[in-house]
């Protein structure tokens, strides 16, 4: 069985000159993911909607599903900013649109 979409945000990944990728990410790429209401990191599959592909410096829409959904359990918000990065370095900066999963709500 396919885990649901928690939610849907703006992704902005940083340009190679700015710390980002060096190449394109594709669509279901798993990168860690860091809200502002603590310093744990979960991991966040990214389906991105209408492109297959995400370059360094380009803007995407994403459906996101998170793994520790009990982590953030009634903490996200939209609107609420994100990190997304690779180990400690962060290759991008996302923004919730619309939460799917009303467990999430704050």
């Amino acid at each position: 069985m396919n885990k649901p979409v928690d939610f849907i945000a703006i992704l902005k990944y940083r340009s190679t000159e700015d710390g980002g990728r060096k190449t394109p990410a594709t669509s279901g790429y798993r990168p860690g993911i860091r809200f502002p209401f603590g310093d744990m990191q979960t991991s966040g599959q990214q389906t991105f909607i209408n492109t297959d592909k995400a370059r360094p410096g380009e803007t995407v829409e994403a459906e996101i599903k998170i793994v520790s959904v009990d982590y953030c359990e009634n903490r996200l918000e939209e609107g609420m900013n994100f990190e997304f990065l690779e180990g400690n370095t962060v290759i991008g900066t996302g923004a919730i649109i619309k939460i799917l999963n009303e467990k999430l709500r704050r």
